[in-house]
């Protein structure tokens, strides 16, 4: 059993660079969380006509409705058992805005239906989003979401294009200085661009098992549908 990661990514998880393979080999079995402090250069939303639905998705902690720059940054990534016995890993994002801290949350558990990465995004885990990982020739990583869908309790709908947004994550790590890059972009088929960030932070790995998932890390409902 390896990290839920690697069992996605199957041979290519190799591929990355080796600070990468150490970051994303957090889990159960080698015990480790990653927590990670930085700078967000830029966060940045589109046009005016986007904002309400940040808004309403920062309800839930689902992207991050402000923009700003040289931003600090906090990324969480603490390996548990949920509640329906499946190992996961939070990517818990807290931006320290001027105008107050904004979290965008996310738990992650792999699929062996869909042979990926599963997103929950959420406290609520109600948008639930497959994502696909792949290793570039410089060594970074790169992530791709697929479909999304809506789920409560016995709803379970895709999620339209119309509505969507589609995430392009890439992470890589500057050798000369020691710190992860990563830049992150959301956007719409027909709209656009609707939300990202960029910047650059120091990773520090602890026992998982010692560090534990701390008080309001994980969320308040847990979706059993893989």
């Amino acid at each position: 059993m390896t990290s839920i990661f690697a069992r996605a990514m199957g041979d290519d998880f190799t591929r990355l660079h080796p600070e990468l393979q150490r970051r994303f080999s957090v889990g159960l079995e080698s015990g480790v969380a990653c927590v990670g402090r930085g700078s967000m250069d830029r966060i940045w939303h589109g046009r005016a006509f986007v904002k309400p639905f940040l808004t309403l998705g920062a309800t839930r902690n689902i992207l991050v409705p402000r923009t700003g720059r040289d931003v600090p940054f906090t990324i969480e990534n603490v390996p548990y058992t949920d509640s329906h016995g499946r190992e996961t890993v939070t990517f818990v994002r807290t931006f320290a805005l001027p105008t107050g801290p904004r979290r965008f949350d996310a738990t992650m558990v792999y699929s062996p239906e869909r042979s990926c990465v599963l997103d929950y995004l959420g406290t609520h885990q109600h948008l639930a989003t497959d994502l696909r990982l792949t290793a570039e020739p410089d060594g970074s990583l790169l992530i791709r979401s697929g479909e999304h869908r809506f789920r409560e309790g016995p709803l379970d709908l895709r999620v339209p294009d119309l509505i969507g947004g589609d995430a392009e994550v890439r992470e890589s790590f500057d050798d000369s200085t020691g710190r992860f890059r990563i830049r992150v972009t959301v956007a719409n088929r027909r709209f656009g661009p609707l939300f990202g960030y960029e910047g650059t932070f120091r990773a520090r790995y602890v026992d998982a098992l010692r560090h534990g998932v701390r008080a309001g890390l994980r969320p308040v409902r847990e979706e059993a549908r893989a």
